[in-house]
Order: C-alpha cells, then structure tokens, then sequence
C-alpha cells in the first residue's frame, strides 16, 4: 500500500517531520517527509495497510507543539513503492 499526505497545520518549524519520521521508523515504512514552500508537510509512505494505518493515526496526532487542522491522503500506484527506501527526511540539511 502506497500514500500521498499533506499535512495543514501549525507543522513547520515544531519538529513535526522528525516525529514523522520517528513514527514511520519505528512502524517500518518505507518513504520520505519534507516541508511544503507553503508551510505545509509533505509524506509518501509504503507498508503494509496495518503499517499505513498506524502511520495516519500519527499524523493526525502530531508531534508535540504542533497542530494539525487536516490530513489530505492520496491513494498511489504500488509501483510508486519501487523507488521508495529507507524513511528519510528530505531537506532537511
């Protein structure tokens, strides 16, 4: 299983892609998490549907000092997964 997520809310500059990718560390996700230029978080994650499940509970919980208002989630293709790796956070560096 393969999703999309954009995350609305107080998300930058609270720490909430390292939660994000604590979260989908510790589940065993493969995937990334990046900053949108309009203050939004970015996320495509591939697991199992238990996996995924997790995952969306912890984005809709957020990190602590965050906000979350919405979760827009986006079905993807399974080949989307081929590509997709060890969970990293991009731009961070």
């Amino acid at each position: 299983m393969v999703q999309h997520y954009l995350v609305k809310g107080r998300v930058q500059g609270v720490g909430f892609r390292w939660f994000v990718h604590g979260e989908a560390a510790r589940i065993g996700l493969c995937g990334w998490v990046k900053n949108t230029d309009d203050g939004h978080v970015e996320a495509v994650a591939a697991g199992s549907s238990a996996q995924i499940e997790a995952l969306v509970v912890a984005l809709h919980k957020g990190s602590r000092g965050s906000r979350v208002d919405v979760v827009e989630i986006e079905e993807l293709d399974e080949k989307e997964a081929e590509e997709l790796h060890i969970f990293q956070i991009e731009g961070a560096w």
